[in-house]
């Protein structure tokens, strides 16, 4: 359905391109500094309406996208931007009907997005350390869903003895130390799962790398790092934005297979594999 309902979020356009979330309330109004906007105004309305201001200044009322709502919504613990969510569900290839086991749902971001990747039929389960992180994080979930959706089951406390329990096609860590779960991820995770951790530093990074290498479990490490930059096109006018996310995270993904013995030849843990990629 395409119209907006009370209690589902909006996002309010100004003219200078502004962006405001709101949570839709046939009681409130939206205040801003040119005027004011009834929810009732927009309750009813489709989407991509636009709606007047007391002002008489316009505004465009959309359903906000994953990431404007990511990018707007309140934080208890630092969000996985969607920049990097994009490159987590394509290189951890999360899609409908995988079993997902996340550490830590943190205030929810990553956990939406996969909630959507796997679909009805797929499962996630989240799990964080903080009651105070977990409680946000299940405020914005259900903000954004409307409720918890049946796909997803919000846990806390620590991550490694769910990977036993679940036994999860793909497992994504966003933790300070997600080196403790490498080893329960090597005993229990199925061949060909994926393992992804997102990391900010690089003796994290170094660290991980290791213990996946050591458990001789995994194959494929890749490290990667993605940037993003927005482009200004007005007229003749095009060149790219004086501002750009550089950093926010390292990712770290590898491929579960068969647990192989140790060799003389065998690279040490310093020693990246030597692959080659084919051509045809």
């Amino acid at each position: 359905m395409s119209v907006f309902q009370p209690g589902e979020p909006c996002l309010l356009v100004d003219g200078k391109g502004r962006h405001y979330l709101v949570k839709l309330d046939p009681e409130r109004q939206f205040q801003y500094h040119r005027g004011v906007v009834d929810h009732s105004a927009i309750i009813g309305r489709d989407d991509g309406t636009w709606v007047e201001a007391s002002s008489g200044d316009r505004l465009l009322a959309l359903r906000p996208r994953l990431a404007d709502y990511i990018l707007r919504m309140r934080r208890g613990a630092q969000v996985v931007y969607p920049k990097d969510i994009g490159p987590i569900l394509v290189y951890a290839d999360i899609g409908p009907g995988k079993t997902v086991l996340e550490a830590g749902t943190g205030s929810g971001a990553l956990t939406m997005a996969l909630v959507r990747a796997v679909g009805e039929k797929g499962r996630v389960v989240s799990v964080e350390r903080r009651e105070d992180h977990a409680r946000q994080g299940r405020r914005n979930i259900e903000r954004y869903f409307g409720e918890i959706p049946p796909q997803l089951e919000l846990r806390i406390g620590d991550v490694e003895p769910v990977v036993a329990e679940i036994a999860p096609e793909r497992l994504i860590l966003d933790l300070p130390e997600p080196w403790h779960a490498v080893e329960p991820a090597a005993e229990h995770q199925p061949p060909g799962g994926i393992f992804c951790g997102y990391l900010p530093t690089v003796p994290q990074v170094q660290t991980l790398v290791d213990a996946l290498r050591a458990t001789r479990a995994y194959a494929e490490i890749e490290v990667k790092e993605f940037l993003f930059r927005d482009w200004n096109v007005s007229g003749r006018s095009v060149r790219p934005e004086h501002t750009m996310v550089g950093h926010t995270g390292f990712l770290v993904f590898a491929r579960r297979t068969e647990r192989r013995e140790a060799r003389p030849s065998d690279p040490g843990p310093d020693t990246p594999d030597e692959t080659e990629d084919s051509v045809d």
